[in-house]
């Protein structure tokens, strides 16, 4: 198998870009300072550029199931593209102000100006895709992994529309979020390894186990990342402490605790979510009542299940041995990330 790299998953997002006239390079330097590749003066710099994981899941799929993860690439890079390009809207949606310890696109260069660029990673993204007939591909397959890839998009958007809409309701339930979180996270996932697997030729039966293997996988990760939104340090999130409760999230902890504090605790914890802006008082009054909960715990248990069902998915996958080890160590390592 050919060893799969950072380096060539960023050189195959690269090659996305086209050659800039001068009155729009500042257009696509914004986008590469997202990637990492540029500093806030738009200088090249090699700053944290993400954990790559869905890239490496499409070629690790391709090569799985017998396929050549080289040929895998542009679509990898289209993955990664848009995976970013949804962190961009994310983080104006979010009003987040940095992203990977930097400052986001929008804090920098102001939510217009960030939208835009957001914008042409998805268009990059596409294009991406369409390079696949450049190292043979057959049309018919490009035309099903396009149309495979916009479906996807649109579960994403879905996932959006669902977890802004949580902001303002506290009636959420755990069936509620695992139906958001399906769509803004694991799709993704899913499709990356479903979509690198059809690539690779998969029969129905292995396309299905990496199909299956990458939605588990995506629930788990995603549910251990609201975990790390509240109790996960800064030095390991990029993101100040307690982050989520400072932004009110109503993730899966937090979903727990409303529906199993008594009825002073869930009083307190309602009102709080419900305040325009918060106190460093009502974020240690909300750590106390999600540990008198015992929401950690539960949430962590959780994220265990999805995570069991990952391994599982995998040890059904009939294919090359190599590459599957690849995908096992990985699923094994993405578990237990809060400490």
């Amino acid at each position: 198998m050919k060893h799969i790299s950072d380096d060539s998953i960023r050189q195959a997002m690269q090659s996305a870009f086209p050659p800039a006239d001068a009155r729009v390079t500042m257009f696509y330097e914004m986008q590469e300072y997202h990637l990492g590749w540029r500093n806030a003066q738009l200088e090249p710099t090699q700053a944290d550029s993400g954990k790559l994981l869905r890239p490496r899941f499409c070629l690790l799929a391709c090569a799985a199931v017998g396929g050549d993860p080289q040929q895998a690439e542009p679509l990898a890079a289209a993955i990664q593209l848009l995976h970013d390009f949804s962190l961009i809207h994310d983080d104006i949606e979010d009003h987040s102000p940095t992203r990977r310890g930097r400052e986001t696109v929008w804090k920098l260069w102001e939510v217009p100006q960030a939208i835009n660029v957001g914008d042409g990673m998805f268009t990059l993204a596409q294009l991406s895709l369409f390079r696949l007939a450049e190292v043979g591909v057959e049309s018919s397959v490009v035309v099903e992994i396009a149309r495979r890839f916009n479906q996807t998009i649109i579960r994403l958007c879905e996932g959006q529309y669902l977890d802004m809409s949580f902001e303002q309701r506290l009636d959420i339930s755990e069936g509620d979020y695992l139906a958001m979180i399906s769509r803004k996270t694991a799709a993704l996932i899913a499709a990356a390894a479903g979509l690198g697997a059809i690539l690779g030729n998969a029969n129905r039966e292995q396309a299905a186990a990496l199909y299956n293997w990458g939605e588990a996988l995506g629930l788990a990760f995603q549910i251990e990342d609201d975990m790390l939104g509240i109790w996960g340090a800064e030095a390991v999130t990029g993101k100040p402490d307690a982050h989520d409760i400072w932004g009110r999230k109503k993730s899966l902890p937090v979903i727990h605790a409303l529906a199993h504090a008594d009825v002073e605790d869930g009083g307190k914890l309602a009102a709080i979510y419900q305040k325009e802006q918060l106190e460093v008082s009502d974020i240690q009054t909300v750590l106390t009542i999600l540990e008198r909960t015992g929401s950690q715990g539960y949430t962590a248990g959780v994220a265990k299940f999805y995570h069991e069902q990952a391994l599982a998915a995998l040890a059904d996958l009939q294919g090359e041995a190599e590459p599957i080890a690849e995908l096992h160590a990985l699923t094994k390592q993405l578990l237990g990330r809060v400490k």
